[in-house]
């Protein structure tokens, strides 16, 4: 890594352990053909049209993280079209006077027309996108994450999910190691004489994953308070209550893990016909749900209007950030898009007020750039017009 004086934007020095990306390269990205943008670590906003690309930007981002980005979107789907279904993103990120190059993308595999994604840091290949997470966590509020609180127990899930994988990388892995061995059961269950000796293999190794799942989101709800009571202090954003509903959470409430663990690997046992005959395994971490209440109104969330259910989803996030930043040592950057239009002047205000305290880099997009008054001074402001972002105040950089 090249050594580089501590990054100073245009408020003054940033806080040492809030990583920043100074440089971002896109190439066959959606609908970018190539953009490079050159980056402080203050506030960054997209201003455009709809359809000018600012979320793609954003989306290009959170591919520098585990998963599919915050579209969920296929590594093909990506792909700018017309091209050569590839596509690349690179980006330096800054961080305590440490500067590294990471970047990611959708790549052929020599010798074959096959594609894979490569993840490479400082230029060496890393065999997981979870490398990427020793420098840099990234968090998003999108429009399409609105309906959460009124949409399916699976959206709410993955949701949770995803706070989680911002504190534990290794949480993806285990999501994804129980419902490789749930579709394993759920296959042996459907043959005529399944082997008992296969199955009770797959329900041992679905325990000791379940439980595992359920306890790390237990802990992540659990520190969840204490962030929430601080953005609740602040007034602008209504605080939540977080729960939890499942029968793995439950038993994690009343007794040990281990005591969970056997109790769970029972009831798949003798829940084999039941299963069998639904056609799917009804108990476990994959039918979990999180339910919210606005505390301040003792409601939930799914009742309350929808400006305030808005504003429950940025206080969530903005909690989410403290907790991250409490949890890893390590201010996340934040990719905020389309919020400034859903609220008034002073929660406006006072968002800029939470991004500044939290001392990380956040990008904030909108269709006009009146709805960022707030930032005038203290952020980087690109407008995007056909799949290209210019800097709008270059002096400054």
């Amino acid at each position: 890594m090249a050594t580089e004086p501590d990054p100073v934007s245009q408020n003054g020095p940033i806080r040492r352990n809030a990583p920043s990306l100074s440089s971002l390269a896109l190439t066959g990205f959606r609908n970018y053909s190539t953009q490079k943008l050159t980056l402080l670590p203050d506030p960054v906003v997209l201003f455009g049209d709809n359809g000018s690309g600012k979320t793609n930007l954003l989306e290009a981002i959170s591919f520098l993280t585990p998963g599919r980005g915050l579209r969920r979107a296929t590594f093909d789907a990506v792909a700018r079209a017309p091209g050569d279904g590839t596509w690349a993103i690179a980006a330096r990120v800054l961080s305590g006077g440490d500067e590294v190059s990471i970047g990611t993308g959708w790549q052929v595999v020599p010798g074959t027309s096959d594609r894979k994604r490569v993840t490479r840091i400082d230029g060496e290949t890393v065999a997981s996108t979870e490398d990427l997470t020793d420098y840099l966590r990234i968090l998003w509020l999108t429009p399409a994450m609105d309906g959460l609180f009124t949409g399916s127990a699976g959206d709410r899930r993955r949701y949770l999910d995803r706070l989680v994988l911002a504190v534990d990388p290794a949480h993806g892995r285990r999501v994804n190691a129980f419902e490789k061995a749930m579709r394993g059961r759920n296959k042996l269950l459907e043959s005529d004489r399944p082997d008992p000796a296969w199955l009770a293999a797959q329900e041992a190794q679905m325990a000791e994953l379940g439980v595992a799942i359920a306890a790390v989101r237990v802990d992540l709800v659990a520190r969840f308070a204490h962030s929430m009571i601080e953005i609740g202090a602040a007034g602008a954003f209504p605080s939540a209550i977080l729960a939890l509903e499942g029968t793995l959470e439950a038993a994690l409430g009343e007794g040990s893990a281990i005591d969970a663990e056997d109790a769970y690997r029972e009831r798949l046992d003798a829940n084999r016909y039941r299963d069998r005959a639904a056609g799917r395994t009804l108990e476990g971490p994959h039918r979990s749900d999180l339910l919210v209440t606005h505390a301040g109104k003792a409601m939930p969330a799914a009742l309350c209007s929808t400006g305030e259910q808005k504003a429950l989803l940025l206080g969530l996030t903005l909690a989410h950030a403290r907790l991250v930043s409490d949890y890893v040592d390590k201010v996340p950057v934040l990719l905020l898009d389309e919020v400034a239009a859903h609220l008034d002047a002073a929660r406006r205000a006072a968002l800029v007020d939470e991004l500044e305290r939290l001392g990380g880099q956040s990008w904030l997009t909108g269709t006009d750039r009146a709805l960022f008054t707030a930032l005038e001074g203290r952020a980087q402001f690109f407008e995007v017009a056909d799949a290209e972002a210019r800097a709008m105040n270059a002096e400054k950089q």
